[in-house]
């Protein structure tokens, strides 16, 4: 009987998975994530979500001060199995930038306006990038750690 605890997939064994689904996409991996190519980010999700990771339940932006990453957490019910997906989001902090799964999970769409508000990171292929908890015209991202 399986476990009622879905487990992590180990970096591995998710690299492995990746590579047969966009080979030379992954850039990095180790105990629990995978560090992915930002302009194969489509192909890599898109292929995650055929092979049975269906839900995407997490899109965080995260501010390493010298550059900005983007953590994709995925569940697969089917095969009880997590999948932690990483990209960095350009070079710098100048205009933080990666690809837009909406496509792929349409529940991405307010967690990708949650993040380009309290982050500033844009998201390529979207139609229109709004506010969804400041104002417009609020001035900076207040989840960036620029006062350091």
């Amino acid at each position: 009987m399986p476990s009622k605890t879905a487990f992590h997939s180990s970096g591995e064994d998710l690299t492995t998975q990746i590579e047969a689904i966009a080979a030379g996409s992954v850039t990095g991996s180790n105990d629990t994530d995978v560090w992915v190519s930002a302009d194969r980010l489509p192909e890599v999700m898109g292929g995650l979500k055929a092979a049975g990771f269906q839900m995407l339940i997490g899109v965080t932006g995260v501010d390493y001060v010298g550059y900005f990453e983007m953590v994709y957490h995925l569940l697969s019910l089917s095969q009880n199995r997590r999948a932690i997906v990483k990209v960095r989001c350009g070079e710098g902090r100048v205009d933080p930038v990666v690809p837009s799964v909406l496509e792929i999970w349409r529940g991405a769409e307010l967690q990708e306006r949650e993040v380009y508000d309290l982050m500033g990171i844009r998201f390529e292929g979207r139609d229109e990038m709004k506010r969804i908890f400041l104002w417009e015209g609020f001035e900076g991202h207040p989840h960036r750690k620029d006062f350091l």
